[in-house]
């Protein structure tokens, strides 16, 4: 606002003394161009003498150089003209950083300030403020989350603030929603599980408030700038007085030496290029930030949660002799469903997809950290890692098909009945869908080397980082291992450290840049980060750094621009051939072209998100339960192992819901979301391989469903069944991964 109120000094008096000017009232028009001239030389004296207070040398003392000598050789229309140059500058400024804050402002001011609390049936306003853990709320249509809760009936939420996501969501009954997103849809209750403190908004918040206060490096060096630039600028305008004895030239000098871009070009720039990052669902901690992470060229990546799910699923069940894979996965799940433990989490929600019913274990102890032993239907049950196996006296084989899988396998749960190793449950924590085409997009955004630290075991870290075709696989770290490897890796470069966890946080704060996955990651990895994600998605990441990179070299570039013009302009003006007047106009078109030129950091270069007409939505969630199905093939398929085993009712369900669920999907996706994407991919049948794909799948489909329409009474009608079940899931997998790669192409939705 400031600079508007001195702008409007500068602009009235100054008006009036050229209109006094044409109606050939010097005296008068001399004094309303001291008085225009005078507002801005005020103000530059007193940010100078701040300066000098802070032992700095401001670069806008040239300025008031200028203005006084005009003042003093009596070219007072010069000293308004450089007064109008400096006061719209300023101006210019204000409506540049405010155009490049808007994403930061309006993630401010949409912090609700009243919730609709349900007390006894009855609703009444309250300050937020004054929101507890266990709240009801309602949240009207159109109204901001006002803090984190989970949902008492399914919702509709808009999250584009939080995440750059274009399409409202569903949530469902139960589900955790973050404060921050929009009521999209019908009013919906909320349990606060937070206060607004400690909700994700706030949290949001206050990593906005930092960003907008941290003075970038290049801001700073315009100040060191200032130490060489002020004596120069004065040598150049005291030798063409010396040397041609015309004080005019030595004025005209000056003009043009104000250092304008200097002054304005670096904080525009950085400003933009953290607003562009904010509008895609990451926040940077400030113009330093910024310009770190343009420098950076090795990534570090933590592994669980982050290249990742962080949820691990059962893969595969391995029964020892005198044991079955069903039986095994029941006694298990029975016991592991008092645990909170994300493994115990998988095992049972594994049962619940194969239909097995529990039954309520017994004298349950969980051992933190080894598992849990307990009573199933009065057998004793141990679930655990291969330590609890030893410390309880139970042998595993020596060699054998489960122990091999069990080492290759991401983490294994061993279950021993009555004392006796049983067999051992498989499982795997899947790489995230957009992982392979967020390294991909790194590489392409200048990062040369891609490196996992991770405190698991070698052989799952191992299998992750071949998949993804790291550069290098740094596991069985701990923090201080991590730090070790940071320090390392900064040998070759700039580092960028990728991290969600507790454990991550010492090596992402000894990181040049440390980037936290906020969306879910610990609070301690978001207070040590550089820079949060918004949204729990790594591919985020690299058009972050392509902004941060963009910023910075359209910042070094006004920069080089501008004094580049400036520099020529004081050459012309030292030669006698650009007058005072004629040299404050110039700067005002280079000042001008500066901003202009840093505010290009805020073009989206992105695609359009796909039509709504594409559904893609839609597509996503049935992927979603459509996966579910594809485990419970994996485990009826695994129970058809044993001689003689057929579950003839679960594999009827299947049919009925690849009847019901699969077949209706590819339909769907065929009328909507194919032809969208094969717009926006071009070329002539871009989609004919997945349409391919779904001939495939509709065939073995049918072929299943009439195989167990029947009665199945041979064991080669088994086996068929069995290897059709395999097929299908390994087909339909692979299906789901390469549509939702080339949805997250072309639409950044996945």
């Amino acid at each position: 606002m400031a600079q508007y109120v001195l702008l409007l000094l500068v602009l009235l008096p100054g008006a009036a003394g050229l209109a006094a000017l044409f109606s050939d009232h010097r005296l008068i028009a001399d004094v309303l161009f001291t008085l225009a001239a005078l507002p801005s030389a005020g103000m530059v004296a007193w940010s100078a003498l701040e300066s000098l207070r802070g032992g700095k040398l401001g670069v806008d003392l040239i300025a008031l150089v200028a203005i006084v000598g005009a003042l003093a050789m009596g070219e007072t229309a010069t000293a308004a003209l450089i007064s109008l140059m400096v006061a719209s500058g300023g101006a210019l400024e204000g409506l540049a950083e405010a155009r490049a804050r808007r994403t930061l402002t309006a993630l401010i001011s949409r912090a609700p300030r009243v919730a609709h609390r349900q007390t006894d049936g009855v609703i009444g306003d309250i300050p937020v403020a004054d929101i507890a853990p266990g709240d009801l709320l309602l949240v009207k249509s159109g109204e901001t989350i006002p803090v984190d809760g989970t949902l008492i009936e399914a919702a509709s939420v808009d999250e584009a603030a939080l995440t750059g996501e274009p399409v409202a969501v569903t949530r469902l009954e139960g589900e955790a929603v973050r404060s921050g997103g929009v009521n999209a849809g019908a009013p919906f209750r909320l349990l606060a599980t937070a206060n607004a403190d400690g909700s994700t908004y706030a949290a949001i918040i206050r990593l906005v408030t930092a960003a907008e206060g941290e003075r970038p490096p290049m801001v700073r060096l315009a100040d060191q700038w200032a130490i060489w630039f002020l004596p120069f600028s004065l040598a150049v305008s005291g030798g063409a007085w010396l040397l041609t004895g015309d004080p005019h030239r030595a004025l005209a000098v000056m003009v043009v030496a104000t250092p304008c871009p200097l002054i304005l070009a670096a904080p525009v720039a950085l400003i933009c290029g953290i607003s562009r990052a904010a509008a895609q669902g990451v926040i940077v901690k400030g113009g330093g930030a910024l310009e770190r992470l343009a420098r950076a060229s090795t990534a570090l990546f933590d592994k669980t949660g982050t290249l990742t799910s962080g949820t691990p699923h059962v893969t595969g069940i391995v029964p020892l002799p005198g044991f079955d894979s069903e039986e095994i996965l029941r006694l298990a799940a029975s016991l592991d469903q008092t645990s909170q433990h994300v493994v115990a989490g998988a095992i049972t929600a594994a049962a619940a997809s194969a239909h097995i019913g529990l039954s309520l274990p017994g004298n349950v102890t969980e051992i933190p950290g080894g598992g849990l032993t307990g009573l199933v239907d009065t057998r004793s049950v141990t679930v655990g890692s291969a330590g609890l196996m030893g410390n309880q006296g139970i042998v595993l084989p020596a060699e054998g098909a489960a122990i091999r899988l069990a080492a290759a396998a991401t983490a294994a749960a061993w279950v021993a009945v009555d004392g006796q190793a049983a067999g051992v449950i498989l499982l795997s924590d899947r790489i995230r869908p957009e992982a392979t085409r967020a390294l991909r997009d790194l590489r392409a955004a200048g990062i040369s080397r891609l490196v996992m630290v991770t405190g698991d075991r070698s052989e799952a870290a191992a299998a992750v980082g071949q998949a993804l075709g790291l550069d290098g696989v740094f596991a069985e770290l701990s923090p201080e291992g991590k730090i070790a490897t940071v320090q390392a890796e900064r040998q070759r470069g700039a580092v960028v450290m990728i991290g969600d966890g507790i454990n991550d946080a010492p090596a992402l704060a000894a990181a040049d840049v440390g980037i936290a996955m906020g969306a879910r990651g610990a609070a301690a990895a978001a207070e040590a980060a550089d820079v949060v994600l918004l949204v729990d998605r790594i591919d985020r990441i690299a058009p972050a750094i392509s902004a941060a990179r963009r910023a910075r070299g359209i910042a070094v570039q006004s920069i080089a621009i501008g004094m580049g013009l400036s520099g020529l302009a004081m050459a012309v003006a030292a030669a006698g051939y650009l007058p005072p007047v004629a040299g404050a106009l110039l700067q005002e078109a280079i000042d001008a072209g500066v901003i202009l030129n840093a505010l290009r950091v805020l073009i989206d270069r992105r695609p359009a998100p796909l039509p709504a007409s594409a559904d893609v939505p839609r597509v996503l969630d049935d992927h979603v339960q459509l996966r579910r199905l594809l485990e419970r093939m994996r485990h009826t398929a695994d129970a058809m192992q044993v001689q003689g085993t057929l579950p003839q009712v679960q594999l009827a369900e299947i049919a009925a819901e690849l009847k019901s669920l699969l077949l209706p999907h590819q339909a769907h996706e065929e009328a909507t979301t194919f032809p969208a994407l094969a717009r926006r991919l071009g070329g002539q049948d871009p989609i004919g391989p997945l349409a391919r794909m779904h001939e495939e799948i509709a065939h073995l489909a049918n072929t299943y469903a009439a195989l167990v329409g029947g009665e199945m009474d041979s064991p080669a009608e088994i086996r068929e069944a069995r290897r059709l079940l395999h097929v299908m899931e390994a087909i339909i997998t692979l299906h789901f991964a390469t549509e939702e790669e080339l949805i997250g192409q072309v639409a950044d939705a996945v």
